[in-house]
């Protein structure tokens, strides 16, 4: 008799903890599926101190085929489900498909960045979900005030230097909690030439820093802002945004290269196309975690409307915290169903909340019991360590290092700004030049393109900031594509190179999916030119890219009175080297210089 087959969709707090729970309780009596686009588990809590150079981003990374040593993994992202014929449709890194039958289903999809109807925003805005995003934010503000302290006009300077963050929940505090300490440290050791310093902004339409949280615990958090100089400005949202600043619902307007959205997050739309009872935009399902008239099926997490038994007519809100504990309450329910212990419901008891704003302050009531300070700061930094499926070690270890030596600020270059668009509906995987975006399928069957396709030409259409290849951009002459850059036009250092196809990658789109319909259109990769290396297909979990200084290139150069010999072509499975982005300054048209990445 064959075992039972458990599909888990997504490895966030949910899928983590369902997936190693279920492990456990069914002792390889049921062959278990985790689907995800990436291989790691993602502390998203600590991911502000990655962005302010605390910690290394692995720190926060934890191995899924390390620690679910009994699960198997399929790297890719679920295009469509087919309920009837119990398969997930999924596409892989490299364009790949395929398809998952399952006899229980587990949704655990998460939560993507939540829009607003604001002009700019999605072009000039940066969201706060994954790796990439933490990677992209990191090196931006290094380079600003690196450029700022270079500047000689004051106007340019405060521009540079001038960050605002919009949504005071959560992720929004300690981004600019963080981000204050980051940048006043930059400015210590290397003072701006017009003695100006880094001025961080904190917005939000709510009365109060986090609204969400215990009016002491807002007070306290708010007050360890003021003192780090960030302008916090409650009641006041973005009404519009440009390439050079922000136009405010108060009327005013703030010159400014960094806009982050840290507004909230919307439910993975990959629910929305199951045609299944929803509640603003999350699956509902009964208080055991299983959806009504589906018995095979069970949600949790972001994607799940679950019931709060100890509030009736409400549902749990969207926390780690609950995603976390809905994990082994829905485990030991699939079990259950497999004849494996008793069933559950989810009931909950508030263990309090921590905030952590960098230091040795934060902001906590484990318990109930309201706490700021140092001593918040250890319960908040232990919590985290216990919290943590692993690297608990090196973590301490890092935090011990910050304590003691200076920051590393450096820029590493290895996320583009266009590589993580804010609509994007793939936080965790950075956009990878070439891979076709997918376009949702409406119930109609017609395609409609969702996010920002880094092939597609924009004709008349004027875009901010770096353009994906084959695109035209404002750090681009002529719109002509960076050297080095795959994709568009071949490197001006190749010899008789022509230009090469897009190639398939794997990408969530952001929008409706139609159940059991795949919706990647795969591109074919045309033949390298002679004399050049063949192309790879490259992995659309792996937002990195070697940065380049164009001025002191390293290895051998080119002559300039023709091309040095290519070489002997390399083996058919061997891929070339990645793709080198240089992210210094290039001309612009309009005659001022503008930065590689702003």
């Amino acid at each position: 008799m064959s075992r039972p087959r458990i599909v888990i969709v997504g490895a966030g707090f949910a899928g983590y903890r369902t997936a190693r729970t279920l492990s456990r309780l069914t002792r390889h009596q049921a062959d278990i599926t985790l689907l995800n686009p990436t291989d790691y588990f993602l502390y998203l809590p600590l991911l502000p101190q990655v962005a302010a150079g605390m910690l290394e981003p692995r720190r926060v990374s934890v191995s899924l085929s390390g620690t679910l040593p009994h699960v198997r993994l399929v790297l890719g992202e679920a295009d469509g489900i087919d309920l009837d014929g119990h398969t997930v449709h999924y596409s892989g890194p490299e364009g790949e498909e395929g398809t998952l039958p399952f006899d229980r289903l587990v949704l655990a999809a998460g939560s993507v960045n939540k829009l607003l109807p604001v002009p700019g925003v999605a072009e000039h805005a940066h969201g706060f979900r994954g790796l990439p995003e933490a990677l992209y934010l990191r090196d931006h503000v290094t380079r600003q005030v690196e450029l700022a302290a270079a500047a000689k006009d004051r106007a340019e300077c405060a521009a540079r230097c001038t960050f605002v963050v919009v949504g005071a929940g959560y992720t929004g505090t300690e981004v600019a909690a963080h981000g204050a300490m980051y940048t006043d440290a930059q400015v210590r050791r290397h003072p701006m030439r017009t003695g100006m310093r880094p001025r961080w902004m904190l917005l939000d339409v709510a009365p109060r820093v986090l609204p969400e949280m215990d009016e002491r615990l807002s007070r306290t958090a708010g007050r360890v802002l003021r003192q780090r100089g960030v302008d916090v400005r409650m009641g006041t949202s973005v009404k519009e945004a440009t390439h050079d600043g922000v136009l405010l619902t108060d009327g005013s307007t703030v010159d400014t290269r960094t806009l982050v959205w840290c507004v909230g997050v919307r439910p993975d739309p990959l629910v929305e196309s199951l045609g299944l009872p929803l509640e603003r935009g999350r699956l509902l399902v009964d208080s055991h975690l299983r959806v009504p008239g589906r018995p095979e099926v069970f949600a949790c997490g972001d994607v799940a409307a679950v019931p709060d038994l100890n509030q009736p007519g409400q549902y749990t809100p969207m926390t780690a915290q609950h995603a976390w504990r809905h994990g082994k309450v829905c485990a030991q329910n699939v079990a259950a169903s497999l004849g494996v212990g008793r069933r559950r419901a989810y009931r909950h008891r508030d263990m309090g909340f921590v905030v952590d704003l960098g230091g040795a302050k934060a902001a906590a009531n484990p318990l109930g019991l309201p706490m700021s300070g140092p001593a918040a700061g250890a319960v908040t930094r232990g919590y985290h360590l216990a919290a943590m499926p692993g690297n608990r070690v090196r973590v301490a270890a890092d935090w011990l290092l910050d304590a003691v030596l200076p920051r590393q600020a450096v820029q590493l270059g290895l996320v583009r700004s266009w590589s993580v668009p804010l609509e994007s509906a793939s936080p965790e995987v950075a956009r990878v030049p070439g891979r076709p975006e997918r376009a949702r399928r409406a119930g109609t069957g017609t395609g409609e393109r969702d996010a920002v396709d880094p092939g597609a030409e924009w004709a008349g259409e004027e875009r901010s900031e770096e353009q994906p290849p084959g695109g035209h951009s404002r750090d681009r002459p002529s719109g002509e594509p960076a050297k080095n850059q795959p994709g568009g036009e071949p490197a001006k250092n190749q010899p008789h190179a022509e230009p090469r196809e897009e190639q398939p990658h794997g990408s969530r789109s952001g929008s409706a999916r139609a159940s059991g319909t795949p919706r990647r259109a795969a591109e074919t990769a045309g033949p390298p030119a002679r004399g050049t290396r063949k192309p790879r297909k490259t992995s659309g979990t792996s937002g990195a890219t070697r940065s380049a200084n164009p001025a002191a290139p390293s290895g051998p150069t080119r002559s300039a009175d023709g091309p040095a010999d290519p070489g002997p072509e390399p083996p058919a499975d061997q891929p070339p080297p990645g793709p080198d982005i240089a992210p210094g300054p290039v001309k612009r048209t309009d005659g001022r210089a503008a930065e590689g990445d702003s």
